[in-house]
């Protein structure tokens, strides 16, 4: 039961909770797993170690909170048009791997199944966003948009590979033009899948 005596120790910091978050996604997107550790997570947030290990027990504890926290969940948009939907999606994967967790994003898509206690949570997150853009497509065969027996997984893999490949192909030099350039990106390369369903109905 509560007891009615003052709270012991000092409230959370969101300020700082935010900060060593960031660090940490930061530093695992740049180092690895391997050059990943609460004593690097510290110095980059100017944080004591023993402010992070009272609010994260273990370093896997720590990442896979920071990347919940810092990494946005892809939303599942009804805009009433499968091109509407798809176009919502490529930018919400455009915004993720050009945004501050990309490099995160990627290494963690490569070696989340290592890590001990994030695989899970990783693989929970990726799967709701499965699900969301399935939906999308499912609706629109509700709607007559497409054909039933058009390859659901197909697509979605056209579109989520066309997204990355475009983010990690793109020359260092042109890269700042990734952002500018991302909503006219998204349609057409809805467009172009969008034809070539089409085409093969």
């Amino acid at each position: 039961m509560p007891t009615s005596g003052p709270a012991v120790g000092r409230p959370r910091d969101p300020a700082l909770d935010r900060r060593i978050a960031l660090a940490a996604v930061e530093l695992f997107g740049r180092a690895g797993w391997a050059g990943f550790s609460v004593e690097a997570v510290a110095r980059q947030a100017g944080a004591g170690k023993a402010s992070i290990y009272l609010r994260w027990p273990t370093k896997e504890r720590l990442l896979s909170d920071a990347l919940e926290t810092q990494v946005v969940d892809l939303t599942d948009a009804d805009t009433g048009t499968l091109r509407g939907d798809l176009v919502h999606l490529a930018r919400q994967l455009l915004d993720l791997y050009l945004g501050e967790c990309r490099q995160a994003v990627l290494r963690m898509s490569v070696e989340a199944s290592e890590i001990p206690g994030v695989a899970n949570r990783w693989a929970t997150l990726q799967e709701s966003q499965v699900l969301a853009a399935r939906a999308m497509v499912r609706r629109a065969m509700r709607r007559g948009e497409v054909s039933d027996d058009t390859s659901v997984t197909l697509l979605l893999d056209a579109l989520c590979g066309g997204v990355v490949m475009h983010v990690v192909a793109t020359p260092p030099h042109l890269r700042h033009r990734l952002l500018t350039d991302a909503p006219r990106y998204a349609e057409s390369l809805v467009d172009f899948l969008l034809r070539s369903v089409d085409a093969g109905s």
